[in-house]
């Protein structure tokens, strides 16, 4: 392949790892899409594609749409034991970020709320709320009428529109709420965890990474205790971090989160959204699997000073 289609693709790779990495919450599995389609790209007469970004943006897209569909991962995520994979500030897999809606889209509380949606309605979506394709190309990339794709557009809207728990805030202020939280969740105060979370708030976890299935909290007094007990140190939990980590506050999808970590390596994330406030919902992930991109970040990264020194 000469030089000239290479840097054609390579100046598309950036914008098609980050739809691959919407359509499959997977920053492992959206790099394996994108060189998926290197090498079609690699292999086709293009010399007969007229616009290779459009090519390019079928090709990714149907891969991720054969993988969604599989029964290997239909399996894995039907069994409820799946969450996405944070991202920490700055990773390029998070843009385009100019507007809110598509910041949004790559938040943690809509990336699992996506795992709702049937995989055309999660690609119709994506490339309508993320990318602003217009439907007649939307419809020209899955196959579907025009007609359709504004249908799946707007039956998924409707959906995570319904369940979404938080909105668009200030990151600075959103910092602060999380930062007492984090203190009120390890000092004990539990009165004052209840008084930090909104009254339909939610909490999804997977159980420090050893739960085979997802652990979810309702009420706001089953998620203060949940918060609570997690966040309180004992010297098991130690042993099973590795250490005793520093408590961190960072930016992961465009939202706080709180990040243990331990000689540079991430060994839990816990992402928050914030509404008026308050805390609306919380996902907690500690699967060493789905931290090692955000560790490798975390690595090349200045971060700010810990909340809390050693927990």
């Amino acid at each position: 392949m000469d030089s000239a289609a290479i840097d054609r693709f390579e100046a598309s790779r950036g914008r098609l790892a980050s739809l691959a990495y919407r359509l499959l919450g997977s920053a492992a599995d959206a790099e394996d899409a994108v060189q998926d389609t290197f090498l079609r790209w690699q292999a086709a007469d293009r010399e007969r594609v007229e616009v290779p970004e459009a090519w390019l943006t079928k090709v990714v897209t149907n891969l991720c749409l054969d993988r969604l569909r599989s029964a290997q991962v239909r399996h894995e995520r039907a069994a409820g034991a799946w969450l996405p994979e944070p991202l920490l500030e700055g990773d390029p897999m998070l843009g385009p970020a100019d507007t809110f809606e598509q910041r949004e889209s790559v938040s943690l509380a809509v990336l699992t709320l996506m795992e709702r949606l049937s995989p055309v309605e999660r690609a119709a979506y994506v490339l309508r709320e993320a990318f602003s394709y217009p439907h007649a190309e939307i419809a020209e990339i899955l196959g579907i009428t025009e007609s359709a794709s504004q249908q799946h557009v707007h039956r998924a809207r409707r959906r995570i529109t319904a369940e979404r728990r938080g909105g668009e805030v200030d990151p600075a202020s959103a910092r602060r709420v999380v930062e007492e939280f984090l203190v009120a969740a390890t000092s004990g105060r539990t009165e004052r965890l209840v008084a930090l979370l909104t009254d339909d708030v939610t909490a999804v976890s997977d159980g420090a990474g050893l739960a085979r299935r997802l652990l979810r909290y309702k009420t706001r007094e089953r998620v203060a205790s949940y918060v609570r007990a997690g966040f309180k140190p004992t010297p098991a939990k130690r042993r099973l971090a590795g250490g005793s980590p520093a408590m961190h506050v960072a930016m992961v999808n465009g939202s706080p989160a709180v990040l243990a970590v331990i000689e540079n390596r991430v060994a839990g994330a816990v992402a928050f959204e914030v509404s008026d406030g308050k805390v609306a919902s919380l996902h907690g992930i500690a699967a060493s699997d789905r931290l090692a991109r955000l560790s490798e970040a975390w690595r090349q990264h200045e971060p700010d000073a810990p909340v809390i020194d050693a927990w």
